[in-house]
């Protein structure tokens, strides 16, 4: 904002100070600062420096309402707009040219209700797209003295609803999902439930841009929708990249670039409320289509819980990005990193978007295996790594990865040898394989549903891994036109002399009933077992115990469907 300034008396006695000091005050103050007024704060943006400043403002006594109104006065410059007091955040509306409207007890969206005289205002801008030189806002603020914005009872404080489901399965859901709140978005919470279960699925993630307003009608929409799950979370969203914290519940400051704001340090406030540091559409670079969209930011690996591989459905344009992706994601994971397989559809419309690139919500649909249908389950499940991501949607073939001993993904194991198996439904006439340290090892032609495949890590293959100072990881993955559909997230497997080694295999010729497919494998590669493998372990559960996945089903008979 420009301002006048007075000279300093030279050698002025204190109580000169003080006059100049009150007569500056009262130039530099806000013009028309009462109730039931507007002022006009404008002036050049600053050029350099920090990707946001800020321009203050005092809310005069007596004022019950405030409306903001901003403008980039530009036709080619993008500035964001956001609001704080002297407490922090009260709301971000980015690149909208809506009003805000706050007052106590109601709010526009993505701001923050609540009262007005804690001091302290000030409008914060984001300069997301400059381009014309000066770039130029205009600010204008209108102070009520009576309240326009009618209460909103439905806001009430978050607090994780009782779980919908009890028991430890896979649920599905959508881990990226877009609200009103995000003020590029436009469904309710209701439009998002009614869309999300007509594609059969328990929950979604509500993840909108640097807000947490939506968490405040939470309670009042799960009553309307018990199915359904709504699971916490915020886009947190910068000009040089856009990560998922799943399960945040507390607003994490975007704004690099000022004093102690850092990605390290946003890191660690996600990771510090218990929330997943997941990063979305890694390399989804568009350039001003979406600002920021691709990972630019250096995070420690170990801090990196999950890796969006799908941004909306493969048939919608996402598998332009499929291979680049997979390959960044295993090079994170060669660099330390144990981040989960994620999906999300980045639906901003419930379902109701058109046109070449409108990805439905649960386009993809990420499988978690949790203990109950939850929030803090579900979380709890993502940290653990226990994901599974069907690229395309609910749709598409299920596999499930375990190990022998009852392994899951995410799981970090210590053995002498180890054996995995794939158990796929719904994919017949498709290939099933397993992928090792980003390299695809053995794959196989799905003839059956149920079909399993079945593969065993010797002790050489461990051992040398462990001499190079190194774990193993393994992830099964369903083909369809020679591109993955299903992908799992890995089982980590570190060498133990002295740990568990993998049943003696029957050395039996190689099955052709449509089970599983056995190949010769040397060196360090992968060794798939037949129908052999299946047929011990249905044994070893029989006597009224159910495979807990099937992963025991007997080989099926020929022409069996």
């Amino acid at each position: 904002m420009r301002r006048r300034t007075l000279p300093l008396p030279a050698r002025a006695p204190r109580a000169a100070l003080a006059a100049f000091a009150a007569l500056v005050a009262w130039v530099a103050r806000p013009p028309d600062a009462r109730a039931d007024s507007t002022i006009t704060l404008e002036g050049d943006v600053p050029a350099g420096g920090p990707e946001h400043f800020f321009v203050p403002f005092e809310v005069p006594p007596g004022t019950k309402e405030l409306e903001i109104v901003h403008d980039d006065l530009s036709p080619v410059n993008i500035l964001d707009f956001g609001l704080d007091d002297a407490s922090g955040y009260r709301g971000w509306g980015g690149g909208t040219e809506e009003h805000v409207v706050v007052n106590e007890r109601a709010a526009s969206r993505a701001y923050v209700p609540g009262p007005l005289d804690r001091g302290g205002f000030r409008v914060v801008v984001g300069k997301a797209k400059l381009v014309a030189s000066p770039a130029k806002y205009k600010i204008q603020v209108l102070f009520r003295d009576a309240p326009t914005l009618a209460p909103q009872p439905e806001r009430r404080p978050y607090a994780p609803a009782p779980a919908l489901a009890a028991g430890a399965r896979y649920y599905a859901g959508d881990f990226h999902v877009h609200s009103r709140e995000s003020t590029d978005a436009k469904p309710t919470l209701d439009e998002i439930a009614t869309f999300a279960r007509s594609r059969g699925l328990d929950f979604v993630e509500i993840s909108d841009h640097n807000t947490v307003t939506q968490l405040d009608l939470f309670a009042d929409a799960q009553a309307r929708h018990p199915k359904l799950l709504f699971v916490p979370g915020v886009e947190f969203t910068t000009y040089a990249g856009h990560a998922n914290a799943i399960g945040a519940t507390r607003f994490v400051d975007h704004r690099l670039g000022q004093p102690g704001v850092t990605i390290g340090g946003a890191v660690d406030a996600i990771l510090g409320q218990g929330a997943v540091f997941s990063i979305n559409h890694p390399l989804l670079d568009l350039g001003d289509v979406c600002i920021g969209c691709a990972w630019k930011h250096d995070v420690a690996p170990d801090k990196i819980g999950g890796y969006e591989l799908g941004t909306g459905g493969q048939k919608e344009g996402a598998r332009l990005f499929l291979d680049v992706t997979l390959a960044a994601w295993e090079a994170l994971l060669d660099r330390g990193s144990h981040a989960a397989a994620m999906g999300g559809g980045d639906d901003h419309s419930a379902g109701k978007a058109t046109g070449a690139f409108a990805s439905p919500l649960g386009s993809p649909t990420t499988l978690v295996y949790a203990t109950e249908l939850s929030a803090p389950a579900i979380v709890d499940a993502v940290k653990r790594g226990r994901t599974v991501v069907k690229l395309q949607g609910p749709e598409d073939p299920m596999v499930e990865l375990t190990t022998e001993g009852g392994g899951l993904p995410g799981d970090r194991l210590r053995a002498r040898s180890v054996r995995v198996r794939a158990t796929v439904t719904g994919g017949r006439g498709h290939r099933v394989r397993f992928v090792r340290d980003g390299a695809v090892d053995t794959e196989a032609e799905i003839t059956s549903d149920p079909f399993t495949l079945e593969a065993t890590l010797s002790e050489a293959t461990l051992s040398a891994a462990a001499r190079a100072g190194r774990e193993l990881r393994v992830r099964a993955e369903v083909m369809i036109d020679d591109k993955p559909r299903t992908i799992t997230s890995h089982v980590f497997l570190t060498y133990d002399p002295a740990g568990p080694a993998a049943a003696e295999r029957d050395a039996a010729a190689p099955a052709t009933s449509g089970c599983g497919v056995a190949t010769e494998g040397g060196g360090a590669s992968l060794a798939v077992a037949g129908c052999a493998l299946a047929l011990v372990a249905y044994r070893r559960q029989r006597g009224g115990v159910r495979a807990r996945r099937r992963a025991g089903t007997p080989c099926p008979r020929a022409g069996r469907r």
